[in-house]
């Protein structure tokens, strides 16, 4: 790489990744709070659960919808993001997110907290898909693995400090009249509506369009993304290129391991408190000790997803991670539920492995990608089928009435589904390097140039 592409890297980086990650941070915030404030204050019954005389059953439930809700809206919101611009629909977006979790402080039963939580969902829905689908006008296959980290990786950094957040806040609760958790909610709800003007004004679009580069700079930011990235210029979607992606059927494997991961995504995100609560944590402890396994994790998922970019092995990475993730959960799951030290060891090995094979995951997918319009819609499929419909499966697993055995349903069906994304990884990876011989074999017969899978 030239010394003037290192410094355009630079630039680019400055202005993208840290606006993308402190997006995310506050749409993750926003998404798993509810798991916070359903143990916030519960030695006084002032908690979200009790306070709505909501059952086990109807705060699953409206979990649920939030899910339904992101895996409805992920592809027209991808949509949605070409024509009107990032800058712009992600800025409405948060502001939206930030307005629904702000009015769940003001909820007071189930229908109310049901309906609410949808909304949450069908806004939040396009920011994850949009964000990985925005990169791809700015990076190289190459690039992209180690920057969706950073992205990502802002999801545990909002576990860690939403643990610590929840700790704090639950000192105010009975001030002003309000619960702890109603406070929780309009204070992490405010940030993402008054950070939505920031994201509208500063978030650049594309290369083409900014200030901020020369004409040397953007002529070779669009030539480094000839035949690597998305083009602004480029239509957003025909029926042909819907159809083609729909048919192209390794992309269902992809889709697949993002579908696996996710029960352990969702359950983690939402359930860590009460987790915490069944390994001897009581109330605001239980918050601040969800702290140690989401700081492992973000730098489990730096470190992961640059060594998967750095050696072209996503697939190896991916797989690897999913494997001590597994591992993580079998500990806890198999160990007698009195074993608190070794089962919080247990659930930090989880935290780490399973939120670390998720960015070389979603690299992986983009870097096999090889039209903008294909891009746009596969990421946004992806999400929707992983993010939206795997996640289903992970606000169920976790059942209050096994807490006094450790959860073992919520344990053993995540490291059985992560020990499938190591499998299928595995298989995926295979393939591409077959294909990859015989596409080196046909250039050479035929005396042509070809552009071979990303491993």
């Amino acid at each position: 790489m030239s010394d003037e592409e290192k410094a355009l890297l630079w630039k680019q980086d400055l202005r993208i990744v840290p606006i993308s990650a402190g997006i995310y941070f506050l749409c993750f915030l926003d998404r798993s709070n509810i798991g916070n404030a359903r143990i916030l204050n519960s030695s006084t019954n002032n908690n979200m659960q009790d306070e709505t005389n909501m059952t086990d059953y109807e705060f699953i439930i409206a979990l649920m919808v939030f899910l339904v809700a992101y895996a409805v809206f992920e592809v027209p919101s991808n949509i949605l993001l070409k024509k009107l611009r990032p800058s712009r629909w992600i800025a409405f977006l948060m502001f939206c997110w930030g307005a629904m979790t702000i009015s769940l402080g003001g909820t007071h039963n189930f229908g109310s907290v049901t309906a609410v939580r949808f909304l949450l969902g069908m806004f939040e829905a396009g920011l994850f898909p949009g964000l990985i689908y925005y990169l791809t006008f700015w990076y190289k296959h190459n690039e992209r693995s180690v920057r969706v980290a950073f992205i990502l990786a802002s999801a545990t950094l909002s576990g860690a400090f939403g643990g610590a957040i929840a700790y704090g806040i639950g000192h105010m609760n009975g001030a002003g009249g309000l619960a702890g958790w109603r406070w929780l909610f309009i204070i992490e709800g405010i940030p993402s509506c008054l950070s939505a003007f920031i994201v509208l004004f500063f978030l650049p679009d594309y290369p083409e369009r900014v200030h901020w580069l020369n004409e040397a700079e953007k002529d070779l930011a669009t030539q480094r993304l000839y035949h690597e990235g998305s083009k602004e210029s480029q239509p957003t979607m025909t029926w042909a290129d819907a159809k083609e992606t729909l048919t192209d059927w390794r992309l269902y494997a992809h889709y697949a391991i993002y579908f696996a991961v996710s029960p352990a995504f969702a359950s983690l995100s939402l359930f860590s408190p009460s987790i915490t609560a069944g390994l001897g944590y009581e109330d605001l402890e239980a918050q601040l000790m969800t702290v140690p396994p989401w700081a492992v994790a973000y730098v489990c998922q730096i470190a992961i997803a640059y060594s998967a970019d750095h050696f072209n092995a996503r697939g190896v990475h991916t797989a690897g991670a999913a494997l001590v993730g597994a591992i993580g959960f079998i500990v806890s799951g198999a160990l007698p539920p009195d074993h608190y030290s070794a089962r919080y060891g247990g659930l930090i090995l989880a935290t780490a492995g399973s939120f670390a094979c998720i960015p070389p995951m979603l690299g992986w997918l983009t870097s096999n990608i090889f039209s903008t319009a294909a891009t746009g819609l596969a990421i946004a499929i992806n999400v929707s089928v992983g993010g939206g419909l795997g996640q289903i499966p992970g606000v169920w697993i976790y059942r209050t009435d096994e807490r006094a055995d450790g959860y073992p349903t919520g344990h053993w069906t995540n490291a059985s589904l992560l020990l499938v994304v190591a499998l299928i990884s595995l298989g995926l990876r295979w393939f591409y390097g077959h294909k990859n011989k015989q596409l080196a074999a046909r250039a050479e017969r035929e005396g042509v140039q070809a552009m071979p899978y990303k491993l």
